[in-house]
């Protein structure tokens, strides 16, 4: 159970990467990229994972803090997908959906590392 957690935690960081960095790279020009998107539903997936992993092995979870995550990274896939179907459709991409993309997912990492 340990080892698959720690998966789940090295894929979850791999997705806060993908999608912080995409932000990072483009901020110049904003857009969103496909590893944003991929890295929105990593993030997503791994997240849900982890806390299901957690509350089977009876561990105390801050439900709140839980909450607060869960909303953000549901802002930033929605906003990663609205993006990538305005890229795929050849529409231009909003400076303000580009950058809530990648700095919803900054709050949320500062979330996750300052919410003790």
């Amino acid at each position: 159970m340990d080892f698959l957690r720690l998966v789940l935690v090295f894929l979850h960081i791999l997705g806060a990467a993908a999608i912080v960095g995409g932000w990072l790279a483009a901020f110049k020009s904003p857009t969103v990229t496909q590893w944003q998107w991929i890295g929105a539903l990593v993030q997503l997936i791994t997240g849900l994972l982890l806390v299901g992993l957690i509350e089977m092995d009876g561990g105390g979870l801050n439900h709140f803090k839980i909450g607060v995550k869960l909303l953000i990274a549901l802002v930033v896939a929605v906003a990663a997908f609205i993006g990538r179907r305005k890229v795929k459709n050849n529409q231009n991409v909003s400076k303000g959906l580009a950058h809530a993309v990648g700095g919803m997912a900054f709050i949320n990492i500062a979330v996750a590392v300052f919410w003790v």
